[in-house]
């Protein structure tokens, strides 16, 4: 009965810790934040370098916002109904 009773105790513990944690925020909106971050280079930086890139992915961060930056522009083209550039056979 006292095994039954502090089992019991500790699923309504863990039950009510549990949803304390998730007051915050959505798997998704977790997610989305990642995929944000990753694709804004804040993947590149390190413990030393915080809230700065790190000067050896600077170079690589430089690029991959060009490259964001490029797509985004061809996206727009598309969308606003423009040719994109290039040969169409």
């Amino acid at each position: 009965m006292k095994k039954l009773a502090i089992a019991a105790l500790s699923v309504v513990f863990l039950a009510g810790s549990a949803s304390a944690f998730a007051e915050g925020k959505t798997r998704a909106e977790v997610y989305r934040e990642l995929i944000e971050a990753q694709q804004n280079g804040l993947d590149y930086i390190t413990d030393a370098s915080y809230p700065d890139v790190n000067p050896v992915f600077a170079q690589q961060v430089a690029k991959h916002k060009m490259a964001l930056a490029a797509q985004a522009a061809a996206a727009s083209r598309v969308a606003s109904g423009r040719a994109p550039t290039g040969n169409a056979n």
